[in-house]
């Protein structure tokens, strides 16, 4: 069984999740370039994968777009996306960039396509640095 270990930005909430994802989305619609600030979300789905809070669970809070199934969890202290469960808790979404251990499954799939930002266009032809520019 595959394991993996996350936290937040300020560490205060860690988590391990137990078990295999079975899809990794790109998502370009405009909830998710909001809630991220970014040209898309990258999120990891599995329905048998099992989340389990370390520390910190009194931290989260989950927000849900109004008249939408759009859904969030985030630190209330450092803001950084967290995991979440979604369809009454047969569905685990994790945000990529939370997780500290390495993953070998890479992206299924650009999603909303039809929502991707204007600026997005032309972003592997630019310039890119190891660090930042100086």
């Amino acid at each position: 069984m595959t394991e993996h270990q996350g936290a937040c930005l300020c560490g205060k909430v860690t988590f391990e999740i137990k078990g295999d994802f079975e899809h990794f989305y790109l998502c370009h619609c405009s909830h998710c370039r909001k809630d991220t600030g970014s040209a898309h979300a990258s999120n990891l789905f599995s329905q048998s994968a099992k989340l389990i809070w370390l520390s910190g669970e009194e931290n989260i809070r989950t927000y849900t777009l109004p008249g939408t199934r759009h859904t969030k969890s985030f630190c209330k202290n450092c803001g950084s996306a967290l995991p979440q469960t979604q369809m009454n808790d047969s569905l685990l979404v994790v945000p990529a960039g939370c997780l500290d251990s390495s993953i070998t499954i890479q992206p299924d799939a650009h999603i909303f396509m039809n929502s991707k930002a204007e600026w997005d266009n032309t972003v592997d032809q630019l310039p890119q640095f190891e660090q930042g520019p100086r």
